[in-house]
């Protein structure tokens, strides 16, 4: 596994707070034992193993959610780290360096811009995405490891709570360096979840199961026809984006080929014990 460039890393008191505060999911009787401690790795955040809330209710299509958020479901996650934030130009830098890829369109001569190594790396496909999580040793998060990095177990609606304030999250006029907005973190320890970059994650655009019972409230257009096994999933909204499209449940889609300057991403890992 190639080393990764890290900017930025989180003071060690905040990780010994967020692993205090945070939930202790407990894994599944059939999953491997954990060490004891977790293993630290560099850059990330770790994940325990349980369900979570994920998606949105028939009430909340009412108000603000979309209908291919419904319905709400308890699903299970099974341990993973993920990045503590979003991938940035000069750790994808690297990766160029390192394996002659393309740069995004608006870097000159296979660079970004001064002073902006700490942003986020836009611009890039699906595919490129996938590519430097491959070189990293890492992958990208599927989207329920991303929504329960996100929003932790209790189903809130945006990382720090149920109320968008803007002051924790950047949906202004232009893309800022990741971890700008402290107060923003989510449960287990990532930044930018809400806002800012909008993150590429492993996952087709597919209708969530529904049994007999979550029928969509009247007036609200279902969507069944707009899905699509070729396009490709991106979440938690964007410097760009009005804040009901940084909501943790929120999601939004493209084809894999397509670059958008609002869509980044980070990466996900399974850690060493869910390998044997």
């Amino acid at each position: 596994m190639r080393s990764v460039l890290v900017l930025v890393t989180v003071p060690a008191l905040v990780i010994a707070a967020l692993a205090l505060a945070g939930p202790q999911d407990v894994p599944r009787g059939d999953a491997p034992s954990r060490p004891n401690p977790i293993p630290e790795v560099n850059g990330m955040v770790f994940v325990p193993a349980g369900e979570f809330i994920m998606g949105s209710t028939a009430e909340q299509l009412v108000k603000m959610a979309e209908v291919d958020e419904f319905p709400q479901r308890r699903v299970f996650v099974d341990d993973f780290y993920i990045d503590i934030h979003e991938v940035t130009n000069a750790q994808y830098k690297v990766f160029l360096d390192s394996t002659q890829t393309e740069a995004p369109p608006k870097w000159i001569n296979g660079d970004y811009g001064l002073g902006e190594d700490g942003f986020p790396v836009i611009s890039v496909t699906w595919e490129e995405a996938m590519a430097y999580a491959k070189w990293a040793g890492k992958r990208l998060p599927t989207e329920a490891e991303w929504e329960k990095a996100a929003r932790g177990t209790d189903g809130r609606v945006f990382p720090w709570g149920d109320s968008f304030d803007r002051a924790l999250a950047n949906n202004g006029e232009h893309l800022m360096p990741v971890m700008s907005f402290l107060g923003g973190i989510s449960v287990y320890g990532c930044f930018d979840m809400a806002g800012n970059a909008a993150e590429w994650v492993d996952a087709r655009y597919e209708a969530y199961p529904r049994g007999p019972n979550d029928v969509v409230p009247r007036g609200v257009p279902d969507r069944n026809l707009g899905f699509s096994k070729d396009r490709r999933v991106y979440r938690g909204g964007s410097w760009n984006t009005f804040s009901k499209y940084l909501r943790c449940a929120n999601r939004e889609h493209t084809a894999p080929g397509k670059r958008w300057v609002y869509v980044g991403f980070r990466c996900a890992m399974d850690p060493e014990w869910k390998k044997k």
